[in-house]
């Protein structure tokens, strides 16, 4: 009697082999959209004109602010942006040769993000 004949066995094992790597592609896949989605929603969920606008105003009103533009401008940042905004800068200002500046930070929350930076102005 001559020996079994199992082609049939390595067509089916292959098959399922290939099904098996086919079905690990599609969640790679899968999971590379969603990566991709996520990063998408976080670009444009980063409120880079609302920092703009309150760097913009810190920078115009340079180191002469007081508690009350303070006060505004976080008033304004949490009716309009829905954000916690704080600025506060140093007493003593820092001196470079003949310049005088001011040493400011922003930071900048609105729950989603949060931002902060420190400059001279």
């Amino acid at each position: 009697m001559a020996g079994l004949n199992d082609n049939g066995q390595w067509i089916v094992l292959m098959g399922f082999l290939i099904s098996i790597a086919l079905l690990f592609l599609m969640v790679i896949i899968n999971q590379a959209t969603l990566v991709g989605q996520t990063t998408a929603e976080g670009v444009l969920e980063f409120p880079k004109h609302e920092i703009r606008d309150l760097r913009g105003e810190v920078f115009r009103a340079g180191g002469e602010m007081n508690d009350v533009l303070y006060d505004d401008i976080r008033v304004i940042s949490l009716k309009r942006n829905h954000a916690i905004v704080s600025v506060s800068s140093l007493k003593d200002s820092v001196v470079f040769g003949d310049t005088t500046a001011t040493m400011v930070t922003i930071r900048f929350n609105n729950g989603v993000c949060v931002y902060e930076e420190t400059f001279l102005v």
